[in-house]
């Protein structure tokens, strides 16, 4: 029986380039100027250099890269910049559903090689400078040369940080040719960046996908469902606030929250 999604065979190597890109976005409530600097202070140690450089050395494991040189820096006074260069694998793909849509792993296997490309991460801690509302934005770009889609990574990198608001940007560009000369400007299947998500994770976002499918550009927003307020009041507890006050503290936060999602503010 023939293969209805046989492999394609290249001539040379796959040339095609998969960006990831992706704004990740951590909110809270600091009640008092020092609050909002001990906040601060708090993300800034949580996610500095070294953990930051954990968290992309575990990437390149999932994506199955060696590490070739590494740039960190602690910024003053905050924030955090990771960049790796990295290049192929030894280990040929031993997933062989590599190029279909369908969760990336965890970082305990190696799943697919790459060509030369690059891992970055940038950190932004900041605070409203009189409403008490506080926000902690991570930048990720996963750039890969080869067979394997930076997708496989999106997983572990949402749980690796505390997540309200997710925004990804996934784009495929450049060109490869098959052993018939003829050019292919994306070589797996891909209908929707939510695919490449768990379900627990599907299950925990409201999502919206913008995406131009002729482009090979894929745009998905997440916004997480679950509030309690408890888990958004830092250096506070609930008992500490009135009703009324809860109340206000809520509305703050939820159009704190709307307003990344949507990209615009909100009257």
């Amino acid at each position: 029986m023939k293969d209805p999604n046989p492999k394609i065979k290249l001539h040379g190597f796959n040339n095609l380039t998969k960006s990831l890109s992706f704004n990740i976005f951590d909110i809270s409530y600091a009640k008092t100027e020092q609050h909002r600097k001990e906040y601060i202070e708090y993300i800034d140690e949580l996610y500095n250099a070294e953990r930051l450089t954990e968290i992309l050395t575990n990437v390149t494991k999932i994506i199955g890269a060696n590490v070739l040189n590494v740039a960190r820096e602690d910024y003053e006074p905050q924030g955090a910049s990771v960049t790796m260069l990295i290049a192929e694998h030894d280990a040929p793909p031993t997933d062989p559903d590599f190029d279909e849509e369908a969760p990336g792993p965890l970082p305990d296997t190696i799943v697919a090689h790459l060509d030369k490309s690059h891992v970055t991460v940038h950190t932004y801690p900041e605070s409203h400078p009189d409403n008490g509302i506080s926000t902690f934005r991570v930048d990720v770009d996963v750039s890969t040369c080869g067979v394997i889609s930076p997708l496989r990574a999106l997983n572990y990198l949402i749980h690796s940080f505390d997540s309200d608001i997710v925004t990804i940007d996934y784009r495929v560009r450049g060109m490869t040719r098959d052993v018939d000369g003829t050019k292919h400007y994306i070589d797996h299947d891909i209908n929707s960046i939510q695919n490449f998500l768990t379900e627990d994770t599907q299950n925990a976002y409201q999502m919206i996908d913008v995406n131009v499918f002729q482009e090979n550009i894929f745009h998905t927003k997440m916004l997480l469902k679950d509030f309690a307020i408890d888990n958004y009041l830092f250096g506070a507890g609930a008992d500490e606030f009135n009703d009324a006050e809860l109340k206000d503290i809520e509305a703050r936060l939820r159009k704190e929250m709307l307003e990344i999602f949507y990209s615009r503010n909100l009257d």
